[in-house]
């Protein structure tokens, strides 16, 4: 007997191995945004940023952090496409300048910064006030409204055709408008592993603009997708931006480097 179990034991371990070989062997994973409908799910965002600028032979530093809360529900989840509706439920702020700090926060006006009435307009409308949103399974925008500060763009990315192994890369473009200037990033995904659990990402992003102001930088993160519902569960980006501001004849040299973060729930 125990000679057949010294027998076996080798004989197990080759099983094991090919048992392992062959599950990380098998083939990738296709990703599709189907949420799971009725289910309602919580985008928190935050974002720490310093900004730099000089002016006149002068350096200004300002520290800004901000946090959103987000929600979405998905409405109608078909083989095709999918509609979510969502609404920001809450934001807080916080600016400091020169020894001085500003705050805001939606949830308890009171705390709002007196030097920042008549400024948070854009915010205090923002608000609650819900929209929907209609996707394709593959992350492609069919139909919108325009929110304001709407965070379901880092949330839900365009996701490729193709199956995804370890390795797999696919890139996305992204615009936005900013004070009259179109910022362009252009985002590469690569896998870095994938689980039942997550598909995990490295991420790097190259931004450009077209207008009044010059905007360069980069992003550069991970982020996980859970494979099951296709869309970011979690996600943590650097970003280096610098641009010039051209103010009263005067071109004002700014750098932005700073941390974003993402968890939905």
């Amino acid at each position: 007997m125990k000679k057949t179990l010294r027998r076996f034991a080798p004989v197990a371990l080759v099983l094991i191995g090919l048992t392992t070989l062959s599950f990380m062997a098998k083939d990738g994973i296709k990703l599709r945004l189907q949420p799971k409908q009725g289910k309602t799910y919580t985008i928190t965002s935050k974002a720490n940023m310093m900004m730099m600028m000089e002016a006149q032979g002068q350096t200004m530093n300002q520290t800004q952090n901000m946090e959103y809360r987000q929600s979405f529900a998905a409405k109608n989840v078909t083989e095709k496409d999918v509609q979510l509706e969502t609404k920001i439920e809450a934001m807080k702020m916080s600016i400091s300048q020169m020894g001085m700090k500003l705050e805001y926060d939606s949830e308890h006006p009171e705390k709002t910064s007196p030097m920042l009435a008549g400024q948070t307009k854009e915010m205090d409308d923002a608000i609650n006030k819900s929209g929907t949103i209609k996707y394709d399974v593959m992350g492609h925008v069919i139909d919108s409204l325009n929110l304001e500060m709407n965070q379901l763009g880092s949330v839900v990315i365009q996701l490729p055709e193709q199956e995804l192994r370890v390795g797999s890369t696919w890139s996305v473009d992204k615009s936005q408008s900013v004070s009259g200037t179109e910022m362009n990033v252009h985002y590469t995904y690569t896998v870095a592993a994938i689980s039942k659990k997550s598909v995990d990402l490295t991420v790097e992003g190259t931004v450009s603009s077209k207008g009044t102001e010059e905007i360069s930088g980069n992003y550069t993160g991970t982020a996980s997708i859970d494979p099951q519902q296709g869309f970011v569960a979690k996600s943590n980006l650097k970003v280096n931006l610098s641009m010039t501001l051209s103010q009263q004849g005067l071109s004002i040299p700014v750098t932005i480097v700073g941390n974003t973060s993402i968890e939905v729930k």
